[in-house]
């Protein structure tokens, strides 16, 4: 990497690549029409080994981050042209195609030196990262984007130094600035976004019990537009019809009227559930079949019921197909109650559910949510068998944080991308014409986050 001029920032309305943990999706205009920003290459990019400790790797066409040998990595920007206030900048990274990928993409943090040599720096004199931590990437594979959100490092024009670590012992492998369309990209966006107009799903499950967890995720609804879902457990512990009055009701249930829920086995706990098809009425589909469909702008919505018959060639399954074959939607999102993958220490996965999983892949469904575990948990595209699969598999969420009191989490599973067991709080997806934005919305008091954006197959 020798001595060049830096590459003159790309105005946002170009097409860039917009990417987050695992997905790549190309932006071919402005997405608000007030935002402005700009997207940076890297002035410098390097990185450091500890076994080599005399070695500079400036001229390298890789960056990795590793924890057997440690190697950290460097990446240096000069921020111009930015005017207003700077409300969003995110670093993003491409793996190389020719690794395996790795449990750990790294820990961004800012850095005070703004000075170091791409071409002098080693283990033995490296710069400090000193600075905040920003965030972190969880599993990566070959041969894609991914996100951190870095706004906090970057106040307007300038210099921004960010370093990046790991604690695995399998390395990160990331393209450098001599990759071409592959190098890093800093972006940086100014301005306040204009409100979407796209239709926004919003939800959880295992909502309401006698306790406060259901007070304040109802809270957040109240301030989010939108069709509500459940991923059943609606009402804790037998879903009789006193506990849907008494603890869904005054909650959740002011959001009645726009909610679809789906049922979970307490809402089973009285025979049939027939309080929860008699409290949701035709929101829940045909009383006592528990699982529906229905359209939200580009989007092919399916609520399911795993509390009945799965397996393949059940009447449930064949509905399913059924229903994916006529649907004339791009894209498509389902939700159920018991999850296939899940990494909580409390309910194993369900893998009775995997006939609907496959339906739904043979179909090439985007999105699958459950609940059942009291956790947030994000897993990466996956197939029916929980091979990591970029091109087709599903990405699914265990959305299972509406209110009842959390569970924990046991064995990390593969492709599990985020985790958390003590924030309350919704799952929002804002559903574009081709492709989808997530958004964990933690309740008040609380600051977990997770959020990204997809495309459709």
């Amino acid at each position: 990497m020798g001595i060049r001029l830096p590459r003159p920032p790309v105005p946002l309305g170009a097409a860039v690549l917009l990417v987050a943990t695992g997905t790549a999706v190309v932006l071919t205009g402005p997405d608000a029409a007030s935002a402005a920003g700009l997207t940076f290459t890297p002035v410098a990019d390097t990185y450091v080994q500890s076994d080599t400790a005399g070695t500079n790797y400036g001229t390298a066409t890789q960056i990795v981050v590793d924890n057997s040998p440690v190697r950290r990595m460097f990446l240096r920007f000069t921020v111009s042209g930015v005017s207003g206030t700077v409300t969003s900048a995110k670093l993003r990274l491409h793996t190389i195609g020719g690794n395996n990928g790795s449990n750990v993409g790294g820990t961004v943090r800012a850095m005070s030196d703004t000075t170091w040599s791409e071409t002098g720096a080693t283990w033995n004199n490296q710069p400090a990262v000193d600075g905040t931590t920003l965030g972190s990437i969880g599993s990566v594979g070959p041969g894609n984007w991914y996100e951190v959100d870095v706004t906090a490092a970057v106040t307007g024009n300038g210099t921004v130094s960010l370093g990046a670590t790991s604690t695995s012992s399998d390395g990160a492998y990331y393209d450098t600035r001599e990759s071409g369309a592959n190098a890093p990209q800093l972006v940086v966006t100014t301005g306040s976004a204009a409100p979407s107009t796209d239709p926004v799903l919003v939800g959880a499950g295992d909502i309401a019990n006698s306790g406060s967890g259901d007070t304040a995720t109802a809270a957040l609804l109240d301030g989010i537009s939108g069709t509500v879902f459940t991923t059943g457990d609606n009402v804790y512990d037998s879903g009789t019809a006193s506990q849907f009055n008494s603890y869904y009701a005054p909650t959740w249930g002011r959001h009645k009227a726009r909610t679809r829920p789906s049922p979970g086995n307490h809402d089973y706990n009285t025979s049939g559930a027939a309080p929860y098809y008699s409290y949701f009425g035709s929101q829940a589909g045909p009383s006592g079949r528990g699982y529906y469909s229905y359209d939200l702008g580009n989007w092919h919505v399916v609520s399911l019921n795993s509390n009945i018959g799965m397996s393949a060639g059940s009447t449930q399954e064949q509905w399913l197909r059924s229903d994916l074959a006529a649907s004339t939607k791009p894209c498509t999102l389902a939700y159920w109650h018991h999850p296939l993958y899940t990494s909580s220490s409390n309910h194993a996965p369900s893998t009775g559910t995997r006939p609907l999983y496959q339906a739904l892949y043979d179909y090439n469904a985007d999105v699958v949510v459950w609940g059942h575990n009291h956790v947030y948990e994000r897993f990466a595209p996956m197939n029916a068998n929980g091979g990591y699969d970029a091109s087709r598999g599903l990405r699914s969420f265990v959305a299972g944080m509406g209110g009842a009191s959390h569970y924990g989490f046991g064995t990390i599973q593969p492709n599990s991308e985020a985790r958390n067991s003590s924030a309350y709080g919704v799952l929002k997806f804002t559903l574009h014409a081709t492709s989808y934005d997530w958004q964990f919305v933690p309740v008040a008091g609380q600051t977990y986050s997770d959020s990204g954006t997809g495309t459709c197959h």
